[in-house]
Order: C-alpha cells, then structure tokens, then sequence
C-alpha cells in the first residue's frame, strides 16, 4: 500500500509503498477513502523535533477487525481519529474511536463533518447558551471555523460574525450565514460580543478578549498558545474558558456521543453542510499542508487515497 511519511522536522513528504498493517485487538483495518488535514498535524510536521505517524480524522470502509472487536464488521463504512499512519490507502482505527457513516453521506462528508463539528459544538457548550447572543467566530473559514459559524446560527444566535486573515474570504464566510466578517488587522471588530470562540490564540488573544462586551466569554481552543493578562480579565468581568475534545472524549463519552449524534442529524436535515476547500490524492499531501499553513482553506481539506 502507499504511505506518505517524512524523516526530519520540516523535512518533505513523499510517499513509499508499505505492508498492509495487521489489525490488534480491539482495532478494524480500515480502506482509506477521506483524511482530513488538521492543523495540529501540519504544525507537528515543521515543528516536532523528531518525525510523528500522519495520523487524523479518516474514514472508509472496515476490511478487517481484530480480536474482542464487537460493534464493526468487514464491509461497514466508519470514520474515527487515527493516531497511526492515517495518511494511507489503509489505516488502524481503534473501535472505541470509531462511528458509523450513514447511508445518506460520503467519506468526504465524514471527515468534514465529524471531528471539525465535534470540536465547534463543544467550543459553544463550553460558552454556554448563545441564543439571542452575538458571536465572533475566530478562523471562520476553516474546517472547524465554518461549522461554528453554522452552528452558533442553528442554536439561536442573534449576531454572528467571522474573523479571518484575508479579506477575501468574507464571501465564503457570508455564504456560511454569518452578519458580517472581519480581518485580524482591523482595528476594531464591530459591536462587542457576548463570547468569542477563538481557534488561532498566539498574539491574537488580546484582540479577541478586546472584543467582548461587559461579562463576555472568551473560549479558547487552540493550540497556538498565547498570553492573558489578568487585569484585561477584571476589566468587564470577561471570562476566558479553555476547552479540549480529548477531555470530552475521554471523560464524558455520553456527551460526546450525544453531540455526534446531533451533527448528523442537522446534516440529513439539511441544516449543517460543511465546506470542502479541495481533494488532493496522497502525492499531493505536501499541497494539502502548504494550504492549511498558510491558511488559503475555504473550508476543510481532504486526502483521497
């Protein structure tokens, strides 16, 4: 099978043929249809000091399931997060970390809706309820960005607004149902918002934290890092609250099952439809990264193997 891997932080990455991985227990064997680049990934590739398996959200076709495997059998469509090689024509996918595809969706579906709308819909419970509020959607155009700007409209938002890098990508942020877009440079973002879910951190914290009104909420669930200052907390009575889907997964599979649950429902309804900014086959996975680095993406980017 084909397998793309690279040997050195920043290094290039190519594809090499490799066996077909043996399935453990409690594991399925999975054929590759969609892979969902993420940018934890992409920034692990240039900045990890020592190479990591291109792993992600995946979805395809179960071939072969290991032993103590109960839910999932040969010919089942799943989608899960893969924490080993996922950049591949087949990848291991843990059962407990594996849902089924319904009928009426593509693996391409899959990878944009699942894992990206898991981590919008727990951002906005972690903000509390939005209905009649305004919210400002940090990276409105990427993969998880969009679905929140879909999201906190289908939960009863009064105002939402996206902020984004580029102006251009105000029509495709507009297209999504947002009021309004701004840009990261603008020197103000609009009316105060009652929460702000910010997926870019670093520098552009304080901005964000700026731009809440009186008791505001600012979620914060990057992995950029960044810095707050207290007295910008006492200033307003705004709150800062961190969230992490791992913590849900692990520690409250119920809601986590619940939310997932949701998601399709809104996608067969019609309601939720996420964006896809490109497919590109395996060779190409190097185009894949340099469009999620340098944030071009209008919505998420996906692997065909």
């Amino acid at each position: 099978m084909r397998r793309v891997r690279y040997e050195s932080a920043g290094g290039p990455l190519f594809v090499e043929e490799a066996a077909v991985p043996e399935p453990g227990a409690g594991e399925l064997l999975v054929r590759c249809e969609a892979v969902g680049v993420t940018l934890p990934v992409v920034r692990k590739v240039t900045e990890a000091a020592d190479p990591i398996p291109l792993g992600g959200e995946i979805a395809g076709t179960v071939v072969a399931a290991g032993e103590d495997v109960s839910r999932f059998r040969a010919g089942d469509r799943v989608t899960g997060l893969c924490f080993g090689h996922g950049y591949a024509d087949f990848a291991l996918l843990r059962e407990d970390m594996a849902s089924p595809v319904p009928d009426d969706a593509t693996c391409v579906d899959a990878v944009a809706l699942v894992r990206g709308g898991l981590v919008a819909r727990g951002a906005l419970h972690a903000a509390g309820p939005v209905r009649g509020e305004s919210v400002l959607v940090t990276a409105a155009a990427s993969g998880a960005g969009q679905l929140a700007v879909r999201l906190a409209r289908v939960l009863g938002a009064r105002r939402v607004v996206g902020a984004v890098s580029d102006p251009a990508k105000a029509g495709f942020v507009r297209s999504l149902g947002a009021d309004d877009c701004v840009r990261y440079g603008d020197e103000r973002w609009g009316e105060p918002y009652d929460c702000v879910l910010d997926a870019v951190g670093g520098d552009l914290l304080t901005p964000a934290l700026a731009a809440l009104a009186p008791h505001g909420r600012l979620v914060a669930y990057s992995s950029g890092g960044g810095t707050i200052q207290a007295y910008d907390l006492l200033v307003g009575a705004k709150s800062v609250i961190g969230f992490q889907m791992a913590l849900i997964a692990r520690g409250r599979p119920e809601l986590y099952e619940r939310w997932r649950r949701e998601l399709w429902r809104l996608f067969s309804d019609g309601a939720l439809r996420p964006a896809v900014h490109g497919e590109f086959a395996l060779e190409d996975a190097a185009k894949a990264h340099e469009a999620v680095q340098a944030r071009a993406n209008l919505g998420k980017v996906v692997l065909r193997p």
